[in-house]
């Protein structure tokens, strides 16, 4: 199985796509799947983009509403993971993951999927230590600072991901994992970033739960993004231990380094996108602890057997199948000769398949439910840069075969 694997999306989906096909006539290959490490700006229409944390400037509409729309097609069933400049309205919608378009697939804030017999897992957003460990308190519509802390990294989702115990074929994060600097070629990459040197010091370059899950869950390959630049390592677990191939990549410009591609062991098929059993159990057991205040889950309160929600999964997937549920538009879609003004919130749309995911595992709605108070502590706001612009760094991995993409 060929697997093309893209850095920051931006939006920028025709440039992507275009870039794949291209490839796949010139190389006489064929592409199965495309998975894209975050900030893939899933943009439905001119309301989307107010939750959009990016500056005035760089808010565009760009081509992902011709795909929402069915105005085009994805050319290759693609799976992305939420970064630090989404809709993230559209993406709280498809918390648990789910199609944001015909052919493309959002992994949730944190999930696992199966593509064929290749397992697939991935956590949203960035780190941020002060956001950790709160819940999900943010609601529509989103404020100057909740549409900053909306996209960072929640304990929750992280401890579901460790419940995970199954073998990992691919992970994909947005923002790389702690450490990860020191299993790559660090002098190349310091040679032409000299201003990494102290975050790396420091230990505070990438994700600590990230890191955390790398060494839990040591799946094939991890594929980051969000620094804007190439970086690869390899990651030996343990002495005689399974060995991780690390890449991050960059974002989709001319003669920048956003595309690889990989080669995988995998069955004869059928290439296609299944329910995890295994995610669904976990889904089920922690649910009911959803933390959506300021507060974090208390595990305390969660009270079903593991392997008790494994069976009724399993059998759930026995009768019905393992597809995922079917897309559904929920947001008017982009019309370029009809703008629409700005201002006016249009409230919170439930997503269907949401909605049948939960009553498939007979689970409770919680997502829009308005908690006691949503106010985080003060003193947390925090500032991502909008426009990191970082250059390239070639490091050799086995196995991983350079797409330079000069032309998109």
């Amino acid at each position: 199985m060929r697997i093309a694997v893209e850095g920051c999306m931006h939006g920028d989906l025709d440039n992507v796509y275009a870039t794949l096909l291209q490839l796949q006539e010139v190389e006489n290959i064929k592409i199965d799947l495309l998975l894209c490490c975050g900030d893939f700006q899933a943009v439905r229409n001119e309301k989307d983009l107010e939750s959009l944390n990016a500056p005035l400037k760089y808010r565009s509409m760009n081509s992902f509403w011709k795909y929402y729309s069915g105005e085009k097609v994805a050319p290759f069933p693609t799976i992305f993971i939420g970064g630090n400049h989404e809709a993230s309205n559209y993406l709280w919608e498809l918390y648990y993951g789910g199609w944001a378009a015909p052919q493309i697939y959002f992994l949730g804030f944190a999930g696992v999927i199966k593509f064929g017999n290749i397992r697939i897992g991935g956590l949203s957003g960035i780190y941020k230590s002060h956001d950790y460990n709160r819940g999900h308190y943010e609601k529509l519509p989103y404020n100057q600072r909740d549409i900053r802390s909306i996209y960072h990294v929640r304990e929750y989702d992280v401890h579901k991901l460790l419940e995970v115990e199954e073998p990992i074929d691919i992970f994909l994060s947005h923002d790389w994992p702690v450490g990860i600097t020191d299993c790559g070629n660090l002098k190349a990459l310091l040679r032409q970033k000299p201003f990494f040197e102290q975050e790396i010091q420091e230990g505070t370059l990438g994700s600590r739960p990230a890191a955390e899950l790398l060494a839990k869950l040591r799946p094939s390959y991890w594929f980051s993004a969000h620094l804007h630049c190439k970086f690869a390592a390899l990651v030996q677990h343990e002495k005689d231990g399974p060995s991780t191939k690390f890449l991050a990549l960059d974002k989709c410009l001319p003669g920048r380094k956003f595309l690889q591609v990989i080669e995988i062991e995998s069955g004869p098929g059928p290439h296609e996108l299944q329910f995890d059993e295994e995610w669904l159990a976990i889904t089920r057991k922690y649910n009911a602890v959803l933390p959506l205040t300021i507060r974090r889950a208390n595990y305390s309160d969660v009270h079903l057997d593991t392997e008790q929600c494994h069976q009724f999964v399993r059998n759930k997937l026995q009768t019905r199948g393992s597809k995922p549920f079917e897309f559904v538009q929920t947001a008017p879609c982009y019309n370029p000769s009809h703008p629409v003004a700005n201002g006016v919130f249009h409230g919170f749309y439930k997503n269907p398949q949401t909605e049948a995911l939960l009553q498939f595992l007979e689970l409770a709605y919680l997502l829009n439910k308005m908690p006691e108070s949503r106010e985080p502590a003060a003193g947390s706001f925090d500032y991502e840069s909008e426009d990191i612009r970082i250059d390239d760094v070639d490091v050799d991995v086995d196995d991983i075969k350079q797409v330079d993409s000069e032309d998109a």
